[in-house]
């Protein structure tokens, strides 16, 4: 585990705010997600709770699966180990998947793009495979990842057992993990321009076009409405997680085990239309706001910005009053040059007394590579009081 030094500030910030308090079923609101066996609510940015329902069930989540597939994806492609432009060829494997798919046939070559959105859109097993495969070398492999994923994100009720969500044994997660890994997945903010496609082609012009259609029509008929993940199987039954924006606020609703699509659909939009009518969002840092310096004068540059992951947002109800918010950084005790841009080297966390209300990761605004020895030489003349260690 990584030890954290506390450098420098504690902001106190005073604004109109007050700690949400978690909203659960069994109090209040029964009317929420009335129809669902689980559900919960969640503010993206702060990352805050307000409504749960049987959030901690463990149920099969379907193609929520995807969820996980995606965010591997986006990793992948983060890292530049994947481009949207490569072709794929198709293996014999993914081409078999039943279910939902976007019809791949074996032998055929397919680019990273048009098969993320066979994924995001249509919910392709063929295309979720076929991805996975390439990413590490089969399902297996891919399913391991998903899984120690699923850990390091502190997932202690989910387990996996293809990227899919196509039955299986051993095979389930919560509305809660759901949450937290669609709000992982939200960080990669172009994942949103193929989960809010509605509908789109594949192959298009040739003899196998294929007609994409989203399968969370929420889409097109809910304000704000980004994504993220439908899903459904007889034991499943009817699934949905979702994201939507407005403000300052991104939601994140999550819906298990409806009987029906009209059911799981109202549940969702009674989740969002409560958080967007009772919770106002007070954003108090920016995504590209520098929140401390770094220097180092073995690094090139030897003076490093960081800057929060997201957005450092607190909420408050729309009619609750004052509250004094303190924010404080802390460091990774050890960091190894060179620095690639996004590398996560501290928090930000947001206080509320002493209760942590937020917690954000801060990030290297730009690369830092080892300066060459005439760096340096040069280095060494000047004074180098009060220069700080990574």
């Amino acid at each position: 585990m990584h030890r954290f030094i506390c450098l420098l500030f504690t902001l106190i910030i005073m604004f109109t705010t007050l700690q949400p308090n978690q909203i659960h079923a069994e109090d209040k609101n029964d009317s929420i997600a009335k129809n669902a066996q689980s559900a919960i609510l969640m503010e993206k940015n702060s990352g805050m709770t307000l409504y749960d329902k049987n959030a901690d069930k463990e149920l099969p989540p379907a193609s929520m699966t995807k969820i996980m597939t995606l965010l591997l994806i986006m990793e992948e492609l983060d890292k530049e180990n994947l481009k949207l432009d490569e072709k794929i060829r198709i293996s014999e494997h993914a081409a078999s998947m039943g279910g939902s798919q976007i019809f791949l046939e074996a032998g055929e070559e397919m680019t990273v793009e048009d098969l993320l959105k066979g994924v995001a859109v249509a919910s392709g097993n063929d295309a979720s495979v076929a991805l996975a495969e390439r990413i590490a070398g089969s399902e297996e492999e891919f399913v391991k990842q998903m899984n120690q994923k699923a850990k390091d994100l502190g997932l202690k009720n989910t387990k996996f057992q293809n990227p899919t969500g196509l039955p299986a044994n051993d095979h389930y997660s919560t509305a809660h993990d759901m949450a937290v890994m669609a709000r992982e997945l939200l960080i990669h903010e172009e994942i949103t321009d193929y989960t809010s496609i509605y509908d789109d082609y594949l192959r298009k012009g040739e003899k196998n076009e294929f007609w994409l259609v989203n399968t969370n029509k929420l889409i097109k008929s809910y304000p704000g409405m980004d994504g993220l993940k439908t899903g459904f199987t007889e034991k499943a039954k009817y699934c949905l997680t979702a994201s939507a924006k407005k403000d300052d606020l991104h939601m994140i609703a999550v819906v298990m085990g409806a009987e029906k699509p009209k059911e799981r659909n109202e549940a969702i939009t009674s989740l969002l239309d409560y958080g967007f009518g009772q919770y106002e969002g007070i954003k108090l840092h920016g995504k590209e706001e520098v929140l401390h310096e770094m220097t180092n004068p073995r690094g090139t540059p030897n003076t490093l910005a960081l800057v929060p992951e997201k957005d450092v947002v607190v909420l408050k109800k729309k009619n609750e009053a004052k509250s004094n918010y303190q924010t404080s950084i802390t460091l990774n005790e050890k960091v190894e040059l060179p620095i690639k841009k996004g590398d996560h080297l501290g928090w930000v966390t947001v206080n509320n007394g002493k209760e942590e209300v937020s917690k954000v990761r801060l990030e290297a605004s730009e690369p830092v590579n080892k300066a060459n020895i005439l760096e340096l030489w040069k280095r060494s003349f000047r004074n180098l009081a009060g220069f700080e260690k990574f």
